[in-house]
C-alpha cells in the first residue's frame, strides 16, 4: 500500500465531521463521498472540495481508487454495507454497532479472515479523552488493580430518527460495554441481563421489546472481573450520560452525575473527607500528528446542532483518534483496535444481554467467534 491511504465517506450527517480530519491526516485522502440525497452530497462534496459524488453505493466499490470506506448510514444498513465493501476489497471501518444480529456479526468476521481486509468498529468511547485518561493511569498501574467496572447510558430518542423505535436499548449498548472490556483488554465471556419498567405501547410494537432499562452483568473472559452496565432509549427522565465507572485498589474513577461537571477520582488510605477530588480531564491530542490535533476541540465541530453533539458532548474528542487508529493500521498493515472479532464481541455483549431478558436473567454465553 501507499504512503496514503483513500477513503470513501458514506453517509454525511454525523459523517461529514471526519471529512477535514482525513483531509488533514498526512496519511489520507477522501477521494469519493457518497449519500443518497443528491442535494446533500452536493452541498458537502462543494463544502470540502470533493469531485467524486456518488449516490449509489456500488458505484463506490467498484471505484478503484478507493482503499476503504467509512460507514456512517443508519444502524440497519451497518452489516449489508461492511459485507459488500469486504466483498468488493475494500477496508472498513464502520460506526456503531457492527450489526444488530449474531449471524451479521459472523458473517462479517468470517469475512474480514477469508479476505485479509482490515474492519474497526468506530467506537468512539475508547478513544475520547475520559478512556485516554484513565487507561493511562492504568497502564501506570495508579489504580492498583481493578475490582469492578460500571458504565451507564441515557439517552431520551424522542426527536431522533424514527428508526431508533425499532431499536432495543442493550441492541446499542457499545458505548457502555467498550470501556469496560476495553481498559482491561477483556472480552465478555457470558452476561445476565434484567429489563425493568415499560416503554409506551408505540414503541414497545416497533421494537419488539416492552422494558424501558435493561440492566446486565458481564462476566470478562479469563479473568475474575464483571462489569455493570444498563441502557435505556425511551420514557426515563434522565439527562444524556455516557459514564464510565472504574473502581481500584489503589484509586478508582467515577464519572460526574451531571454533564460538563467534574469527574471524581477516590484515592485509598486518605482521611476520609480527602478520598474524593474533583479534576479536569486532559486532552490527549499530543498522541495525533500535529495536522490533526485541533481536532479534538469542541471548536472543530461544524455542525454542532447535530444531536450527536447536542447530546454526545463532542464524543470526548474521539473523532482524530480513531481516524488516526485506522489509517496507521493500513499503513502499517495491522489490525486496527477494536478488530473484527473484538468489535464482534463489544457488540454480541448487548445483543446476548436481550436475549438475557426476555429469559428472566438467565446466563446467556457469548458466541465462540467473538472469543478470539
Amino acid at each position: 500500500m501507499s504512503r496514503t491511504v483513500n477513503a470513501a465517506m458514506i453517509g454525511l450527517g454525523f459523517g461529514a465531521e471526519f471529512i477535514p480530519i482525513y483531509q488533514s491526516h498526512p496519511g489520507a485522502n477522501v477521494t469519493a463521498i457518497c449519500r443518497r440525497n443528491e442535494a446533500e452530497l452536493n452541498k458537502s462534496g462543494d463544502q470540502f472540495g470533493i469531485d467524486k459524488r456518488y449516490t449509489d453505493y456500488d458505484q463506490v466499490l467498484a471505484d478503484p481508487d478507493i482503499d476503504f470506506v467509512h460507514i456512517n448510514s443508519p444502524i440497519p444498513d451497518h452489516a449489508w454495507m461492511s459485507l459488500k465493501a469486504l466483498d468488493a476489497g475494500k477496508h472498513v471501518m464502520c460506526t456503531v454497532p457492527m450489526a444488530t444480529t449474531i449471524d451479521e456479526c459472523r458473517q462479517i468476521v468470517e469475512k474480514v479472515k477469508q479476505t485479509g481486509l482490515k474492519y474497526m468498529m468506530a467506537e468512539t468511547v475508547v478513544y475520547s479523552r475520559e478512556f485516554l485518561y484513565i487507561k493511562d493511569l492504568y497502564d501506570k498501574g495508579e489504580l492498583g488493580k481493578i475490582q469492578h467496572l460500571a458504565a451507564s447510558h441515557p439517552q431520551d430518542m424522542d426527536g431522533w430518527p424514527s428508526y431508533w423505535e425499532e431499536m432495543i436499548p442493550m441492541h446499542y449498548a457499545t458505548h457502555v460495554v467498550s470501556p469496560c472490556l476495553g481498559l482491561v483488554d477483556g472480552l465478555a465471556e457470558y452476561v445476565s441481563c434484567f429489563g425493568s419498567g415499560t416503554v409506551r405501547d408505540d414503541i414497545a410494537q416497533k421494537s419488539g421489546n416492552a422494558f424501558a432499562l435493561q440492566s446486565a452483568h458481564i462476566k470478562v473472559k479469563d479473568s475474575d472481573l464483571t462489569a455493570h452496565v444498563w441502557r435505556c432509549l425511551y420514557d426515563v427522565a434522565r439527562q444524556y450520560r455516557e459514564s464510565f465507572d472504574v473502581y481500584g485498589t489503589k484509586r478508582s474513577f467515577e464519572w460526574t452525575l451531571v454533564e460538563n461537571e467534574p469527574h471524581v477520582i477516590h484515592t485509598a488510605k486518605r482521611p476520609e473527607p480527602e478520598i474524593p477530588e474533583k479534576i479536569e480531564v486532559p486532552d490527549f491530542a499530543h498522541r495525533l500528528p500535529a495536522e490533526i490535533q485541533k481536532f479534538t476541540l469542541p471548536a472543530e465541530i461544524h455542525d454542532t446542532e447535530h444531536l450527536s453533539f447536542v447530546q454526545g458532548g463532542g464524543h470526548g474528542g474521539s473523532h482524530p483518534h480513531l481516524v488516526h487508529e485506522f489509517v496507521s493500521a493500513l499503513l502499517e498493515d495491522r489490525d486496527p483496535r477494536p478488530n473484527a472479532v473484538t468489535s464482534a464481541n463489544w457488540t454480541c455483549v448487548g445483543i446476548c444481554a436481550h436475549e438475557s431478558s426476555t429469559k428472566g436473567g438467565e446466563i446467556v454465553k457469548l458466541p465462540e467467534f467473538t472469543l478470539g
